[in-house]
């Protein structure tokens, strides 16, 4: 008995280090399959508003929220899923839900804050921003009052993102040690994409608070420990602290993309060999992504991972690929489609984290938009925007 207990235990151990076996890289049929699903789960799921994502079927945890946190929450899904019918292409079928949803951030993009310490009004102000700034480059200079008014809502985005940039230089969604205005606390990957669609915004001709947005890129590469990984917030002293932790490799897989490609984008030292060395970590080490995936309690898996990270590291990881030479972005997609195609679910949608109504749309919407840039012809020049361009 005591042989056959080990044997068993061997046996988990070796399915823990190397995946679920029988994992197979999709075909191309199945990858297109998978995007067509997740779009015709995200065009049924459209809300009457426009928007997608709901403060509707709330778990047991909800309790701390109000209704300015749901509608930051609204803005920034559906940002993302607008991001996604752009990626995907707008057809004459989805081309009315991406005009109602960009007119529904256009209307909620400058949410308040919800309280002294929920700062999730930025979640809106991450991704409204991308959204709006690929809105406006898309009209053409004959619709000048749709323009203007793209161009308005995105220069008062960027003001108000200047205006909650923490002392650190970054930004958070809570505000732990102090509350104050602007928001003491900082994280990593947040800034990271404030980063990024920052950079989108400068490429299409808006004006950018250079000390904001230097802040923010100071604040990105502060992060980075001598390990490669990235600590989850802004500190003043980054430290990895002990082996188990959350700012360990193991626990910064999610992070690591992200920040990787924001450093990229903002023109920071970044060489081939560390972006590949980044992803090499993120589908050697997946297994903690995918032990994370649709825990209920945040954080509460090896060292420290949480579920939303799954489809947010998967999109910024896409990103990153698509940012290399072609020889080496071959080596990856497979991966990347595996992770990401074997999430679906029967109605087409995917999902990692519990959240109100808002999980299916989002997870949805990074998912289908990692799968279709795997699709995409290779290119030699970085990734100039997060978004196909027509």
């Amino acid at each position: 008995m005591n042989g056959f207990l080990i044997a068993s235990w061997l046996g988990l151990v070796a399915v823990a280090q190397t995946g679920s076996p029988g994992e197979t890289i999709p075909s191309e049929a199945q990858v297109r399959e998978t995007i067509r699903k997740g779009l015709d789960f995200l065009m049924s799921n459209q809300e009457p508003d426009g928007s997608w994502g709901h403060y509707r079927n709330a778990g047991a945890d909800e309790f701390w929220t109000n209704p300015e946190t749901h509608r930051s929450w609204t803005v920034a899904v559906t940002g993302l899923v607008c991001l996604t019918l752009v990626e995907t292409g707008l057809s004459d079928a989805n081309r009315a839900a991406y005009e109602k949803g960009i007119n529904y951030v256009l209307d909620n993009a400058l949410v308040k804050r919800p309280n002294e310490w929920d700062v999730d009004n930025t979640w809106a102000y991450v991704y409204a921003l991308p959204a709006l700034v690929d809105a406006y480059r898309r009209l053409p200079e004959t619709a000048a009052e749709r323009r203007a008014r793209v161009k308005t809502m995105t220069d008062a985005v960027i003001a108000i993102l200047a205006e909650t940039q923490t002392p650190s230089g970054g930004w958070g969604y809570y505000d732990f040690d102090a509350y104050t205005n602007p928001g003491s606390w900082a994280t990593s990957f947040m800034t990271a994409v404030v980063v990024l669609g920052l950079q989108d915004a400068k490429e299409a001709g808006f004006i950018v608070d250079d000390k904001m947005y230097k802040g923010a890129v100071k604040a990105v590469k502060r992060c980075r420990l001598p390990t490669g990984a990235y600590t989850y917030s802004v500190e003043a002293v980054p430290s990895p602290r002990h082996s188990e932790w959350i700012d360990q490799i193991k626990g910064s897989l999610g992070r690591i993309q992200v920040c990787n490609l924001a450093l990229l984008r903002a023109g920071e030292e970044m060489p081939k060999e560390r972006l590949t060395e980044g992803l090499d970590w993120f589908f050697n080490e997946h297994r903690f992504l995918d032990i994370a995936r649709k825990k209920p309690i945040p954080h509460e898996t090896y060292y420290l991972n949480s579920g939303y990270f799954y489809f947010f590291g998967h999109f910024y990881a896409a990103e990153v690929i698509r940012s290399l030479p072609p020889e080496d972005q071959s080596r990856y997609w497979g991966l990347l489609q595996r992770e990401v195609v074997k999430t679906k679910e029967a109605d087409g949608s995917m999902w990692d984290y519990y959240m109100n109504s808002y999980h299916r749309p989002y997870g949805t919407a990074f998912g289908v938009m990692s799968l279709s840039q795997s699709l995409r012809p290779h290119s030699l020049e970085p990734a100039k925007s997060s978004l196909h361009q027509d």
